[in-house]
């Protein structure tokens, strides 16, 4: 039974999750924030091609869960109640 003339429509937006060249964005604030930690300060240049590995792996999981990100997070937070 619906009521005429109440519809409510969702912005795409609204839903889809935020990526950021692929990568959720929190996860993709993390990684840029440890190369570029590790780089500039310490002159350590082999965290640009490790970084860049990295974002090639988180591309290739996004692809196939954009929500991975989240899912792993939970999964961190709530092992202790999770025990194999």
């Amino acid at each position: 039974m619906e009521t005429p003339g109440f519809e409510l429509t969702i912005h795409q937006s609204a839903i889809k999750p935020q990526l950021v060249m692929g990568i959720p964005r929190q996860l993709a604030l993390v990684l840029y924030t440890l190369v570029a930690a590790l780089t500039l300060p310490l002159g350590t240049w082999y965290a640009i091609p490790l970084g860049v590995f990295l974002h090639g792996v988180f591309v290739a999981a996004a692809k196939k869960d954009p929500l991975f990100w989240d899912v792993f997070r939970r999964a961190f937070r709530y092992r202790h109640f999770y025990r194999g």
